[in-house]
């Protein structure tokens, strides 16, 4: 079984991406990109982990543990290739209150129930629902975390030492004045020109990892004195160990941790299937979701066995691994491998790395993440569109990006419920026998029960009329209470209504609701015109 095993997950380490030319598959240029690829990441990852420890309240080898774990499982075994999963500070922000109120242990037992109720996300294909979030809430999405990026790299213009130097964000700390400030400026600029300059000259190393050796380079070479990693904490330690959280088994125990669970459960998967979307439009991928649900909830599970804070995909890394040129599973593997060497070996040589040198290459991760054409289609999209953009984009920057998104759907889709409750009408005509025909337009919903109900002159209309809906659905229980109460005025006027033309998804939900009275050979289908009359008095009033 462990032959099967290691030989899947070399399988999947050697995935081919259909974007690479066949002479790339797995060439030796192939492996070095995916390596440095891999290197460049890691060495974003390390002040990222350190800080969004210091968030959560936890040890700075907490966070880096969570990093290694979680992103080398969910690179093995991740629903994408070219994603990077670490620790974030969407989660850390919801984990510093637990860990304050009840400790680290509980932390740890938290990450654990976090990653099952994750796999049982992943085994129910909960995943697939991703695909109700609308692009314009993706938009927001991915705006909203580019200032979010953005304002994260700021809390590294403060004085190292001073209160929440270290964390994210702008306040709390004192900021760098005069010529420390301008020598760091200085040298994020010099990092992000070389960046940009590093793909017009060679494409043999990745622009970021180029950035940060040259800017590197010049600090250490001359000795400039500015921030540096070291300055936030040290990165040594040693292998994680295995740790069974020390919680009472208790249902006391239970009901503390759940709730976070699930709110750490929700924005982790929210986060990393709306990572999963923008690499597979960037790297051509589909599908995968409900895979990737399975595999953050397993390394969130493993990460809590092993002393980890748990985690989820991350944006910016995953676009610095993209555009680094990591399209399979070996940029992911390495950048967790390099981190964990980092922490075993490198240590002291990557605590001298400056820290603009890394937010140089933040900048421009926000640079490349945020939409801009975003801001020019405000005024040619239609104004709920535009709306929901903006929306999305303030809350993840106010609050957090699960309440951005579950916010944007919500708004979205009353905007086109809305929309659909004021297309209902009907083409009336009077047959030669006598009949008078409704031929609705439009779905028949809760929003357009009300315009539905309104179209019918009871009072005046002929002995039998006909409710036709060819060009119509019967959706949900307001709808059927509509027919209900129309077919009740006819029946106490003594008319006769009768339903036309019923598709087989409206004609089970009537038979279901036991509405139709069915007098001859029932045939739902379009072809026969079968009428069929409404027994009232089924779902009755209030």
């Amino acid at each position: 079984m462990a032959r099967a095993l290691l030989a899947s997950f070399a399988d999947r380490i050697q995935k081919p991406d259909l974007r690479l030319a066949p002479t790339e598959q797995l060439s030796a240029s192939r492996l070095r990109i995916e390596i440095l690829s891999g290197l460049t990441v890691a060495l974003a990852l390390v002040p990222e982990a350190v800080a969004f420890a210091f968030v959560a309240g936890v040890h700075p080898l907490v966070g880096l543990y969570a990093a290694f774990l979680v992103g080398l499982v969910t690179a093995l075994i991740g629903g994408r290739p070219g994603m990077i999963s670490g620790a974030t500070g969407a989660l850390a922000v919801v984990m510093v209150a637990l860990v304050a109120t009840h400790g680290v242990e509980y932390l740890f037992a938290t990450v654990v129930l976090m990653g099952l109720l994750q796999v049982f996300a992943g085994v129910m294909h909960w995943g697939k629902f991703i695909r109700l979030v609308p692009h314009p809430v993706m938009l927001g999405f991915v705006n909203g975390l580019a200032i979010v990026i953005f304002l994260a790299q700021l809390g590294q213009f403060k004085v190292p030492g001073s209160a929440e130097a270290s964390g994210h964000g702008i306040g709390g700390g004192d900021w760098l004045t005069g010529v420390p400030l301008y020598t760091m400026l200085g040298l994020v600029a010099l990092t992000m020109v070389v960046i940009w300059a590093v793909p017009k000259l060679t494409k043999a190393i990745p622009a970021p990892l180029a950035g940060i050796v040259v800017v590197a380079a010049v600090v250490i070479g001359l000795g400039i004195e500015v921030p540096r990693v070291g300055d936030m904490a040290s990165i040594e330690g040693g292998l994680p160990s295995f740790h069974i959280p020390a919680v009472p088994l208790t249902l006391e125990t239970l009901w503390i941790i759940l709730p976070y669970a699930v709110i750490l459960a929700a924005i982790g998967l929210i986060e990393s299937l709306l990572t999963l979307n923008l690499v597979g439009e960037m790297t051509g991928q589909r599908g995968g979701a409900s895979q990737e649900c399975i595999a953050q909830g397993s390394a969130n599970v493993l990460t809590g066995f092993f002393g980890g804070m748990g985690g989820c995909a991350m944006i910016g890394q995953s676009m610095i691994n993209v555009k680094s040129g990591g399209r399979t599973r070996i940029a992911g593997v390495a950048a967790a491998l390099f981190l964990l060497s980092f922490i075993l070996f490198a240590a002291p040589l990557i605590e001298q790395i400056p820290l603009a040198a890394l937010v140089g290459v933040m900048f421009m991760v926000v640079i490349g993440t945020f939409a801009w054409n975003s801001v020019k289609i405000l005024f040619r999209v239609p104004k709920t569109d535009a709306f929901v953009i903006v929306l999305v984009t303030a809350v993840t920057v106010a609050e957090d990006l699960a309440t951005a998104v579950v916010v944007g759907v919500i708004v979205s889709a009353l905007a086109y419920a809305w929309s659909n409750a004021r297309r209902i009408h009907a083409d009336v005509y009077t047959t030669a026998d006598g009949q008078k025909i409704y031929r609705v337009q439009g779905p028949l919903f809760f929003g357009s029960t009300d315009g539905f109900v309104e179209m019918f002159e009871v009072g005046s209309d002929p002995k039998r009329v006909v409710v036709d809906f060819a060009d119509s659905r019967v959706v949900d229980q307001s709808a059927l209470q509509a027919i209900e109460v129309v077919a009740a005025r006819y029946e106490a006027v003594g008319k006769t209504l009768q339903l036309r033309h019923l598709s087989r998804d409206c004609h089970a939900l009537l038979s279901k609701a036991g509405h139709l009275m069915v007098d001859s050979e029932d045939d739902p289908d379009y072809a026969i015109a079968a009428d069929y009359s409404v027994r009232t008095g089924i779902l009755g009033g209030h």
